[in-house]
């Protein structure tokens, strides 16, 4: 046998580059290295997907549809830059000075510019019945200088001359049935006013799909938007001969406050959603990506480690005949090599089709507009092919470094046990980042109120990669304590059980420490959403004291009109408007500053306390009024302002102010992080109206006499709807609704794919003891007997996980629910808590009995002259 594996040997050894001793080697062994390519595919089809939707967030847009016909569009910065990579954006349109217009139009090579208004309005036909735009997409009003934008041309009719006039775009006025000369009613916020058709218009050489256009005069726009003195975008027609790209480096040249936008670019000024969810998703592609990319490059490393330790005794056999310590390195590398660029380039199509579906999930969860392009290309596949090879090398590396440095005597039978210690740089790592997690759990978490998700994530990723360092010992410290009462020795399969498992303590970990990281990551993704959620709605039902709430249908916004009607009517004490948006908090941090969005809403402080409880903890509500603020407990801790501070505050439409701190409360999760005066509030939003109209009646009043009241003051604004109390939770909130479906689907993403990283590996590290199972079976063992004995092992893997994986996730969750309501007892959801259970022990039992019926299905006989 020995001249059988020289002759092998010899054309391996040499130092030329050739890869066929490795595909031989794959060939001959292609179990060992089907659980390495699983592992290097699915990384690589979660890393493709992460870099085609961060590729795509920086991608170009949505097409323009109003400004095609424009060769440049200026629009206001719509982001606050925080640095030179990384921006914010606001949550309001971000409107030019009216001003604009007029310094643009004298800048060589401008043909003409035109200042447009955009105000979301309704449509009523005469029949009464809404008219909407296309699948769902808003009826936006404009002037009619505007039209030439697009551009737009009457096909019949005329163009409008009076304030109560206007001209539809004609897939408008068909959806509705309005001929030229009917008479409709245009709802701005609340209020309905009649206009009459006088033209009907078509777009030239573009299709309206995101939105419906109406147009009145100028005038008219300009008293709609409620802003005379601004404007929401310029649009620029160029002189003929004139580069689009040269006349926009000319405006900015020239213009100062503008940002010039050209192509396909133009889209984004049209439509702030496709700006904000390209944001959105650059913003949580690049985060979840990088965690990704740890996480996969530590599960491809751990099962080729896996793999590679596996064949211990055939590279101690090579030693010992001869075989040198680089060269046994460049032999696994080359193995290396070959599985994960197979398996990367492999995992990229199933990558592409993942982009695709969670692009569909953004979709229908709201984050990201249903016509949002998702750009596929090779940077992604070149980025996962690189990563994935790394890791494969690195892994490599490491596991042949022992076999290759010992002495070939020596090597033989140190392969034939498993080895007693843990690395030295492992067990350091490990070890030294628990009190790290612990440090940044506890003092970055339940104290200064900073960002706790993010926090508790950090964290959480600290003790998983100590869990991931440590996993073989604590394993061996768990068998030492818990292992008598997992399997019972008196049976021979629970004798079996603990004997292999203690034996073979470190294969067994390597499923043991996937499983665990799965755990605690899902434990604090499923309990810290159920500790914010719990909160929130324990602080709305504890604040809300309102009696009726007035909204708007399909988040139109309830004018101040209606206000004053609904403060006319008997029986009602105190009506509060509410007005949600998001601001940005700018304070100082360590030697520079820090800028953060938060959640806020508008109120007036006239008995605020009889509609809506927010715990006040210093200060006083009553002073709310001009430039003033009051904020949270959560957010005074993190930006370190007290009473009678002045913080830095930007509105949602950009605007800077410098409020004074009135007070400081604790049910900012319930009602918003910022609490400013509303009339401050709706003059700096787009819609410039409120979400919602909280209503408490006075002693006495008969509840449903007083909602039949509200309802009849109500009834001439035909968008606005008396509800009860619950209405306000539905009301449309302040932005970012689609962050919750983000962070769902990439940790829904995450955990699949450590899923799947454990049934790899427990069915690697089944299927490699054939011949254990044949030798059992030789000596009188039973197929029964042993699958109680991996039942037993099961118990063993099942047990350690769910105990390391919840101790791991003990810290960041209790540091998430100080911060976030005080108290240091977690939000323990026991549906979450089952789930979590039930799919460990299905992965580990399901993968291992497939794979323990798998192994047996030679006879003894044969298996027992087998590989190892």
């Amino acid at each position: 046998m020995i001249r059988q594996i020289r002759r092998l040997v010899r054309p391996v050894l040499p130092y030329r580059r050739d890869l066929s001793l490795a595909w031989s080697t794959i060939k001959g062994r292609r179990g060992g290295f089907v659980g390495s390519f699983v592992a290097v595919a699915a990384g690589s089809a979660v890393i493709t997907a992460c870099g085609t939707l961060l590729l795509s967030g920086l991608g170009t847009g949505v097409t323009p549809e109003r400004y095609s016909g424009a060769a440049v569009v200026l629009g206001a910065q719509q982001s606050f830059r925080l640095d030179e990579t990384s921006a914010v954006r606001y949550g309001e349109r971000v409107t030019l000075p009216a001003t604009t217009v007029a310094a643009v139009a004298a800048v060589p090579g401008v043909q003409s510019a035109v200042g447009d208004v955009t105000v979301e309005v309704g449509l009523l036909a005469p029949n009464g019945e809404t008219v909407g735009g296309p699948d769902g997409f808003p009826v936006l009003a404009h002037g009619w200088s505007a039209a030439a934008l697009g551009p737009f041309a009457l096909r019949e009719g005329r163009t409008p001359s009076a304030s109560d006039e206007v001209v539809l775009d004609a897939d408008l006025a068909a959806r509705g049935q309005v001929p030229v000369g009917a008479t409709v009613r245009l709802v701005t916020g609340s209020v309905p006013s009649p206009h009459r058709v006088v033209g009907i218009t078509t777009a030239r050489g573009v299709e309206l799909r995101r939105q419906s256009a109406v147009f009145v005069t100028d005038d008219q726009a300009t008293r709609l938007s409620g802003r005379p003195d601004r404007v929401d975008a310029v649009g620029v027609l160029a002189t003929p001969g004139v580069a689009p790209d040269e006349l926009a480096g000319r405006i900015t040249s020239t213009v100062s406050g503008v940002v010039a936008h050209t192509g396909a670019g133009r889209g984004d000024v049209e439509f702030l959603d496709v700006g904000d969810a390209r944001n959105l998703v650059v913003e949580t592609a690049a985060s979840f990506g990088g965690t990704m990319v740890l996480i996969v490059v530590f599960v491809v490393a751990s099962t080729l480690a896996l793999s590679v330790r596996q064949r211990r005794r055939e590279l101690a056999l090579l030693r010992a005949i001869g075989a040198k310590p680089r060269q046994i390195h460049w032999m696994i590398g080359a193995e290396m090599t070959l599985v994960s660029s197979v398996g990367a380039l492999v995992g990229a199509t199933p990558g592409v089709v993942l982009a695709f579906v969670m692009r569909l999930v953004f979709v229908r969860a709201g984050a990201m507009p249903p016509d949002f392009p998702l750009r596929v290309g090779l940077l992604p596949v070149l980025a996962s092919l690189v990563l994935c090879m790394t890791s494969a090398r690195l892994a490599g590396w490491l596991v042949a470094r022992r076999v290759a440095h010992v002495s070939p005597v020596e090597a033989l039978g140190d392969a034939a046990v498993e080895p007693k210690r843990l690395g030295r740089v492992r067990l350091t790592i490990g070890v030294l980042l628990i009190p790290l997690g612990l440090l940044l759990t506890l003092g970055g978490v339940a104290s200064p109120g900073d960002s706790v998700a993010d926090t508790a994530g950090s964290a959480v990723l600290l003790f998983v990669v100590a869990v991931g360092c440590l996993g073989p010992l604590l394993l061996r410290g768990a068998l030492t304590l818990f292992g008598s009462l997992l399997n019972r020795r008196a049976t021979a399969s629970g004798f079996l059980a603990q004997s292999n498992a203690r034996a073979n303590w470190r294969q067994l970990s390597t499923a043991t420490t996937p499983l665990a990281m799965g755990v605690a990551l899902a434990a604090v993704q499923v309990f810290g959403a159920a500790t914010m959620i719990a909160g929130a709605r324990h602080q709305l039902e504890d604040g809300l004291r309102a009696d009726h709430v007035v909204t708007a249908a399909s988040g139109a916004g309830v004018s101040p009109e209606v206000v004053e009607a609904v403060r006319g009517v008997p029986g009602v004490a105190v009506a509060t408007p509410v007005a949600r948006t998001r601001v940005l908090l700018t304070f100082p941090s360590e030697d520079s500053t820090a800028t953060r969005v938060f959640a806020a809403q508008g109120v007036t402080p006239e008995r605020l306390p009889e509609t809506m409880g927010l715990s006040v903890v210093e200060g006083d509500l009553g002073q709310l009024r001009g430039e003033t603020v009051a904020l949270s407990r959560v957010v005074a801790e993190t930006v370190r302002a007290h009473v009678d501070d002045t913080t830095e505050l930007h509105l949602g439409d950009g605007t800077l102010i410098r409020p004074r701190v009135v007070a400081i409360y604790e049910n900012g999760l319930g009602f918003g992080d910022v609490t400013l005066p509303n009339d401050i509030v709706v003059a700096h939003t787009t819609a410039r109206v409120d979400t919602a109209l909280l209503i408490r009646s006075a002693d006495g009043t008969d509840p449903e006499a007083l909602a039949g009241a509200l309802r009849g003051a109500v009834a001439r604004y035909p968008t606005v709807q008396v509800g009860e109390r619950d209405a306000f939770l539905a009301a449309p909130g302040p932005g970012g609704s689609g962050d919750w479906a983000l962070n769902l689907l990439f940790q829904t993403v995450l955990l699949a794919y450590i899923a799947i990283a454990v049934v790899n590996t427990l069915v690697m590290a089944t299927t490699a003891r054939v011949r254990e199972f044949a030798m059992l079976r030789l000596i009188g063992a039973s197929r029964d007997q042993l699958r109680a004995m991996m039942n037993g092992e099961v118990r063993v893997v099942v047990a350690a996980a769910l105990l390391f994986g919840l101790l791991a996730a003990v810290p960041p969750l209790i540091g998430t629910s100080l911060g976030l309501t005080r108290s240091p007892i977690p939000t323990i959801s026991l549906t979450g808590l089952a789930a979590i259970v039930a799919l460990t022990v299905a992965l580990s039992w399901g993968a291992t009995t497939m794979a323990t019926r798998w192994t047996m299905r030679q006879a003894p006989v044969d298996a027992i002259g087998g590989r190892q």
